[in-house]
């Protein structure tokens, strides 16, 4: 299927002279988005680290990979040329900064990987200035239904049908089980997934060995989705250290398994300030409906402040809200770190707007303050005309970010 981002590294390339890193995790689109791109160029080609072959080029370093693919001969327009899982070499900032800054007039870079590509850094070593990144995250309901760029962060409201915002929430967005809709398909590839990310990438490129332990943490976190995280009662039940949960919740976001988000605090009256919430890339593993509404909402938030960030609209953040007095919301953004809007999810049709709603848009002065409900059907109305606090359907709501 057609992505959002192959738009987005396209545009890239015609007007930016930086090397293009694709993060996001394993199957989410990261390949497909950099061979479309190739299909489109005269002169393109690819090193896949875990391909043996292209290892041993990767290895005997740029001067050889430039000869190999006769780069440096006289033609029309830049060559281009595709690394992916690259960050598995142990070296490879060292190797891909001084190919760039020795060969960036001949060719174009794509670095594609599994992992964040900005955590396996040594001190001396920084591609600062060198790369855009852009994150790739599973499809939302804005991009299934228009995967042009939009010209500002809100768009205006479509409708999805409800079978495809039912399929979308039940099988995740990952795109090939998304796709299919085949339950036997979406089971075993789950399997294999889960498979491959402890056992093929984080037991390759981490120095973790307690593997069956780190897969229990990921089990709990599951089941924990959108609560507080308490790594002290984690570390209990997992029998490590509250620091080892630490670590280990840090290398499950950096291989895209989850994400976490952080209480705000500014201006904030006995402002909670310590714990994060965690949430899951793939919100389909979630078996509590409830759980995986909320997940879903915050996956499609997260997926919308990091693209206006890395498509440079702007400086944004997702935060949630919870105070002393157990007063909380689900989600807040801001931009250039000035609260935007609060959004409070819910499953069911409840007619009656959340206290805390209106309690914490008057603390924090967001914009807008909205209660997203998965139950409500689509309205053609925008969102975002609202200042006071509202009910609105996510399929209206969720249509318009990206």
């Amino acid at each position: 299927m057609d992505r959002l981002y192959t738009e987005v590294v396209r545009s890239h390339l015609k007007s930016y002279g930086q090397m293009v890193f694709i993060g996001g995790a394993r199957q989410v689109g990261k390949t497909t988005v950099s061979e479309t791109v190739m299909a489109e160029r005269a002169r393109a080609y690819s090193l896949n680290w875990d391909n043996q072959d292209d290892q041993m080029l990767i290895l005997r370093g740029p001067q050889a990979i430039i000869e190999h693919f006769n780069i440096q001969s006289l033609a029309e327009g830049s060559a281009l040329l595709v690394f992916d899982e690259l960050h598995k070499y142990t070296d490879w900032r060292n190797f891909i900064k001084g190919f760039y800054d020795t060969y960036k007039s001949f060719v174009n870079i794509i670095v594609t990987g599994s992992a964040k590509l900005d955590i396996f850094r040594y001190s001396g070593d920084s591609l600062m200035g060198r790369y855009f990144l852009y994150r790739v995250h599973p499809v939302s309901v804005r991009e299934y239904l228009d995967t042009r760029i939009p010209p500002q962060e809100i768009s205006p409201p479509q409708e999805i049908e409800d079978v495809l915002f039912q399929r979308l929430l039940i099988r995740g967005g990952f795109p090939e089980p998304f796709i299919k809709d085949n339950t036997r398909f979406f089971n075993t590839w789950q399997k294999l997934r889960e498979q491959q990310l402890f056992e093929e990438d984080i037991q390759s490129i981490t120095r973790i060995r307690e593997i069956a332990q780190m897969r229990m943490l990921a089990v709990m976190l599951k089941n924990q989705a959108g609560q507080l995280v308490n790594f002290h009662e984690l570390s209990k039940q997992i029998r490590v250290s509250s620091e080892t949960i630490a670590s280990w919740v840090e290398t499950l976001c950096a291989f895209y398994y989850c994400f976490s988000i952080k209480p705000w605090h500014t201006n904030i009256t006995r402002s909670l300030l310590k714990q994060p919430k965690i949430y899951l890339y793939d919100w389909s593993l979630i078996q509590d409906v409830g759980a995986r509404c909320e997940n879903f909402i915050a996956s499609h938030l997260l997926k919308a402040v990091q693209f206006w960030t890395d498509t440079g609209l702007g400086n944004y953040d997702l935060y949630f809200l919870r105070d002393k007095e157990k007063r909380e919301v689900d989600f807040l953004v801001t931009k250039d770190e000035k609260p935007w809007f609060l959004v409070e999810a819910k499953h069911g049709d409840n007619a009656r707007i959340s206290k805390n709603l209106t309690y914490f848009q008057q603390e924090t002065q967001a914009a807008h303050a909205f209660q997203v409900s998965l139950t409500h059907p689509f309205v053609n109305q925008n969102c975002f005309d609202y200042r006071e606090p509202i009910i609105v359907p996510a399929k209206t709501f969720l249509s318009q970010l990206i």
